[in-house]
């Protein structure tokens, strides 16, 4: 397993290097029009948990514009979604800049996807080992339902993929995304905005 985990690692890099490359000229494209659409804000950051429990920041672009109501609070989700920022959702491009997390190591091209700190606490025991590879920006959970199964199913999902990680498995996982992608199935739903806030699992 070494010896997967430093080739993982190697090309994790080059293919993010390769990919923000290739991107570049979108992503910068997209980068100009939502900081106009988001009052120059075009970038989304958010703490995260990452290998072992570490917390990083990653960084998306920013789908969502900061509207609030007369209270001061965030508007629904649904309410602030910017027409750019749907397009970016449609077809994953808001998840280019996690690229660079990869070149940093927080993340790879695949494993568990990054949840938000808060869960820590309301893991179970087995739900908690989804924590002991790295996180990735696509997984098993995110070709096998994303957010149209539950939580736990994703925790299965998780720990599956710790427990049976191979290059096969990577493989399948890159082609099922870019199924998934191109179909544009599954792929216009973020980590937490459409899904139920997790409160952890019950009778265990």
């Amino acid at each position: 397993m070494k010896l997967y985990h430093i080739i993982k690692r190697t090309a994790d890099f080059f293919a993010a290097l390769i990919n923000i490359i290739i991107a570049s000229p979108i992503l910068l494209t997209l980068i100009v029009i939502l900081a106009i659409a988001n009052k120059g804000k075009p970038f989304f950051y958010q703490t995260r948990t990452g290998k072992n429990g570490k917390l990083f920041t990653i960084i998306k672009l920013k789908t969502m514009n900061d509207k609030t109501d007369s209270e001061g609070n965030l508007l629904p989700v649904v309410h602030r979604i910017t027409k750019i920022g749907d397009f970016c959702r449609k077809y994953s491009l808001d998840e280019i800049p996690q690229l660079f997390n990869i070149l940093k190591g927080d993340m790879s091209l695949v494993g568990p996807r990054p949840l938000l700190p808060k869960y820590l606490p309301l893991y179970t025991e087995e739900q908690n080992r989804r924590h002991e590879v790295t996180p990735g920006i696509t997984g098993w959970a995110q070709v096998n339902g994303r957010n149209t199964i539950s939580w736990e199913q994703k925790f299965e999902y998780d720990v599956y993929y710790v427990d049976n990680q191979s290059f096969l498995l990577d493989l399948r996982i890159i082609f099922k995304t870019i199924d998934k992608v191109i179909s544009r199935k599954d792929v216009n739903h973020s980590d937490n905005d459409d899904m139920p806030i997790f409160t952890g699992t019950k009778n265990i």
